[in-house]
């Protein structure tokens, strides 16, 4: 099957010529023999990380504790069942049966047993094989097989936190806040929100919205809070980008509110002074009115300084509230 395989590859990129006498046919007959001993050699899958646009290297761990002459030796690279990667047959590199998407972003360190990949993408993701053939009496013999599994990483920016809404904040209302973070990869596990006040700190899971680029594959993610603002204790909001088990977490620059208790008083006084005094007002005038339509004689009119002194005492808390705790009676 992966003879097959092989050749309908190769077909499709038209690598049909032979090389120093050797033909496709070459190839497919090393993946059968690799196929058939395969079984019997220890292989592990080694993870491997790499930023994307950088080189990424893919080693086969090979000990070689034989010390055998690289001349003797076949170095096979290949990424899933068909796409070569990179070939050394018999210490000479040969790019003619690679895949197109390869040819020219591969060296080999033989000292090492490195591959090198450069200019690594997010198409490049996958696993990788190494396999080691060594000329036994003619015959060839795989000795050594080792796997790579290649995970790209791109950087996200540091996340954002802007405000929604416009104007003031005040005790009571809503506070609306977004986060975001792009231009990363891979996917992120995802966006938690972090709040610290004299109480302590606690955090708040809110819904994730991701999209990915259709063309770089990178992500863009971004998060909503509406909470109640605080008042009377300095919080500090953060929102955090959790990337993974390994990849560790990104950080937003805290966001700092704080609204005092004497504020928020003042807000009370400005709002009901002025309401307290219009009552007052409201209810003079109608007491006047009440005593000039039932016609009551001059000496009656000396009720409207005892209605006066009956309502001082809330003409002077009025006045005293419009004058604030600072400024009090003069």
């Amino acid at each position: 099957m992966a003879c097959v395989l092989l050749l309908k590859a190769v077909k499709h990129t038209q690598v049909l010529a032979p090389v120093r006498g050797k033909s496709v046919m070459e190839v497919c007959i090393f993946f059968l023999y690799a196929m058939i001993l395969l079984p019997g050699i220890a292989a592990s899958v080694h993870q491997v990380k790499s930023f994307l646009n950088h080189t990424a290297y893919l080693s086969c761990y090979f000990p070689n504790s034989q010390k055998t002459d690289i001349k003797d030796l076949r170095v096979f690279w290949q990424k899933g069942a068909v796409e070569v990667v990179h070939e050394v047959y018999y210490g000479q590199e040969k790019h003619d049966n690679l895949s197109p998407k390869y040819i020219n972003r591969t060296k080999m360190d033989m000292d090492k047993w490195t591959l090198q990949l450069l200019n690594a993408g997010i198409v490049d993701e996958g696993q990788y094989m190494c396999i080691i053939q060594h000329r036994d009496k003619g015959l060839p013999k795989v000795i050594h097989t080792s796997e790579c599994l290649l995970h790209i990483i791109a950087n996200y920016s540091q996340p954002e936190i802007v405000w929604l809404q416009t104007g003031e904040l005040k005790p009571n209302e809503y506070l609306n806040l977004s986060c975001s973070s792009s231009g990363g990869y891979p996917e992120p596990k995802q966006m938690t929100w972090q709040i610290s006040d004299k109480t302590g700190t606690y955090g708040l899971l809110r819904h994730m919205d991701v999209s990915q680029d259709a063309v770089t594959k990178l992500y863009n993610v971004s998060s909503k809070l509406n909470i109640t603002v605080p008042t009377n204790t300095l919080t500090n909001i953060s929102c955090l980008l959790h990337l993974g088990e390994q990849l560790g977490s990104l950080v937003s620059v805290p966001l700092g509110i704080e609204i005092q208790r004497e504020e928020m008083e003042q807000v009370k006084i400005n709002f009901f002074g002025p309401l307290i005094a219009v009552i007052i007002l409201i209810t003079l005038l109608l007491g006047f009115v009440i005593l000039k339509n039932r016609n009551i004689s001059s000496t009656n009119h000396n009720l409207a300084p005892k209605i006066i002194e009956l309502y001082k005492p809330f003409l002077f808390i009025t006045i005293y509230k419009k004058g604030g705790a600072g400024g009090g009676m003069r």
